[in-house]
Formats: structure tokens, C-alpha cells, sequence
């Protein structure tokens, strides 16, 4: 079945200028709901862009990062 194939998960948070400021996941993992906790505290305020990447699949996601 294909639900359970692995895939190249990474999850990663960019600044708006688009430098890499966390890789939260970075594995093979199988299709399915997944939650990671974000330790933002040596993080300014801001607008930070997320990045979901598994297999084929990408979505990118603007935050707002309120102290």
C-alpha cells in the first residue's frame, strides 16, 4: 500500500530573507499526522517562512513570530 511507503520528510524555517534558520525535521518517515514543537526563543520577532518537503510534495508558509 502506498499510505505506508517512507518518504524524505524535512520541515525547515527560513528568515525573510530566505537564510535557513532551523531544520525541525529532517528523516524518512511514513504518511501520516505528525507535531514538532518549535523552541523559538533565541528567535527575534518576525516573519519566518516554513517549508514542508515529503516526497513530491512542498509547501511553503509564511509565520509570524510574536515575542
Amino acid at each position: 500500500a502506498s499510505g505506508f511507503s517512507l518518504s524524505n520528510v524535512t520541515l525547515k524555517v527560513y528568515d525573510i530573507l530566505g537564510r535557513e534558520v532551523s531544520t525541525l525535521v529532517n528523516k524518512q518517515q511514513r504518511q501520516g499526522t505528525y507535531e514538532v514543537k518549535f523552541d523559538a526563543s533565541s528567535m527575534p520577532s518576525g516573519i519566518y517562512i516554513y517549508k514542508l518537503s515529503a516526497g513530491e510534495f512542498i509547501s511553503a508558509r509564511k509565520m509570524i513570530l510574536l515575542k
